[in-house]
């Protein structure tokens, strides 16, 4: 625990000392912050179709929280206008009024007979989702196989300057529930196919946490959080995560390999720390960043959900992060927004070299205690993401293309994929009345650290029997985003992976997957 806290200490301070000139630059503007929540009932469409602000916390369950669609085409007005209102019935009951008003409302449940403006009046922003991944390799693989998992969530923010009068903030809450099978285990995959598996099947703190956005210059977080939501995170576009088009896991929410090589939190996992971030020009254009974060190789593990304490921590997980952004106030007019961030990190626990992760390949146990396995303390690493909507249709401001691309690089003692590489491409209106939804190509290149090979291939040499020799696993996913009301995204794909766990050793399986997103 003291660990920790020197480590947390020692890097705000840093922050803090290395960015203290920052207030003095005069810009216009304001760095806002948003909440991770699912909005209320009846807020308009104007403010759900705004691009986030770079740097916000978000969930990859953004990418369940389409913009509600054009119902009538109004080409004289631009920007979030061009985005009709919807149709929200249970203002002032609890059901809707007819089908049609249900398919067009913002959330699954509604206004709850006016509750729900009325919390939100009040400060208190309640939202949930279901989000489900199954999965299913009709050829390929270790094994045939189909999966299902889920997740439940709901999410509680306290807006406090509404409920207290003064400037004290966010509150949030989250918590989270999993259930069900991963296939990755059956293929077998060093990346789960399944986006919403892992972390252990049970119920969850997620994120618990204070907000404050102290001026247009410096915004803080401190409590049970996770890394994947402030750290390397995807932009939004129209609303949606941008890299949670996507069912692979290797893609949404963050590039994989970050995880895989260090302390990295992930989510629905909560752990102690805080992040402090700098906005120079007083707006989103540019962004610094720094946090820390405790590092528990137990958090995932069921009986650890509501954990927390430092116990069991190891060490402190220190990233930092630079952020440029272009764009419009929205993505239906103005310019088209790009995204650039560069970041990197120290990761100060004591872990096992690269060599320990050899059974992830299938080495017989007896060839194991052959590796030349030492302690190493200190990992490093960085990352660089670039993302820009390519071009908004013309005719209409709700269709448009975007491109992401990332490359992670990892500490070559312990990474057991130091080089990374991800990028896709959704195109969001397919057909003629079809606005709101999605196609979506996308892909994952993962490089095993050649130590690994290199040990392989010398005990191949000296006659070992059953090795096989590590290299790479790259995978390809297609998809259609059926959004066929705001609150539901019903995507259906395929995804195909090449050396499927890092070998050769069994035939590349293509996968047939469904996910199905509903925000409550």
């Amino acid at each position: 625990m003291g660990t920790f806290g020197q480590d947390c200490m020692k890097a705000l301070l840093t922050a803090c000392a290395m960015t203290a000139v920052l207030p003095g630059i005069t810009a216009t503007g304001y760095a806002q912050t948003a909440s991770a929540g699912v909005v209320d009932g009846r807020q308009k469409a104007a403010t759900r179709a705004s691009t986030a602000t770079m740097g916000t916390p978000q969930i990859r369950t953004k990418s369940i929280s389409p913009v509600p669609p054009l119902l009538k085409p109004v080409p004289t007005k631009t920007g979030a206008e061009a985005v009709a209102k919807t149709s929200d019935t249970t203002e002032s009951r609890f059901f809707p009024a007819s089908f049609h008003d249900w398919l067009t409302q913002s959330t699954m449940t509604g206004d709850w007979g006016g509750w729900r403006t009325w919390l939100a009046d009040k400060g208190i922003n309640i939202g949930g989702h279901y989000l489900e991944d199954s999965a299913g390799n009709p050829m390929g693989g270790k094994t045939k196989a189909v999966r299902y998992a889920d997740e439940f969530g709901i999410n509680v923010d306290f807006n406090l300057k509404k409920l207290t009068g003064r400037n004290l903030g966010m509150f949030h809450t989250v918590i989270t529930a999993r259930q069900g099978l991963g296939l990755g285990a059956t293929l077998p995959t060093l990346d789960s196919p399944q986006q919403i598996f892992g972390s252990g099947e049970t119920v969850r703190l997620t994120r618990l946490s204070w907000e404050m956005p102290w001026n247009r210059y410096v915004s803080t977080e401190v409590g049970e959080i996770n890394t994947e939501n402030d750290f390397e995170q995807s932009s939004m576009y129209w609303g949606m995560s941008q890299y949670c088009q996507f069912e692979s896991n290797a893609i949404c929410g963050m590039p994989q390999s970050i995880a895989m090589n260090s302390g990295y939190g992930w989510y629905p996992t909560a752990h102690p720390g805080a992040w402090v971030k700098f906005y120079p020009a007083g707006n989103n254009h540019y962004l610094v960043q720094f946090g820390a974060y405790s590092i528990d190789p137990t958090i995932s593990n069921t009986h650890n959900a509501w954990k927390l304490n430092l116990h069991d921590a190891i060490g402190t997980y220190i990233p930092f992060q630079l952020g440029w952004h272009q764009g419009g106030k929205d993505d239906y007019s103005g310019p088209l927004q790009t995204n650039v961030k560069i970041g990197g990190y120290w990761d100060t626990s004591e872990v096992s070299d690269v060599y320990s992760k050899l059974s992830m390949f299938s080495v017989p146990a007896e060839y194991l205690l052959s590796a030349p396995t030492q302690k190493v303390r200190g990992r490093f690493g960085g990352w660089f993401q670039f993302d820009r909507m390519l071009e908004r249709d013309a005719a209409d401001p709700n269709r448009g293309t975007t491109l992401f691309t990332s490359f992670t690089w990892g500490d070559p003692r312990t990474s057991v994929a130091p080089y990374f590489i991800t990028w896709g491409v959704t195109r969001k209106g397919t057909f003629r009345n079809r606005p709101n939804d999605t196609i979506s190509l996308g892909m994952k290149m993962l490089w095993v650290n050649p130590k690994l090979t290199t040990w392989a291939r010398q005990m191949q040499a000296s006659g070992a029997q059953g090795i096989n020799k590590p290299s790479g696993e790259h995978a390809i996913e297609l998809n259609y985003g059926w959004r066929p009301t705001p609150w539901l995204v019903v995507r259906p794909g395929a995804q195909y992976i090449w050396s499927a766990g890092g070998t050769n050793r069994y035939k590349n399986p293509l996968l047939l997957d469904f996910e199905t997103g509903i925000t409550f």
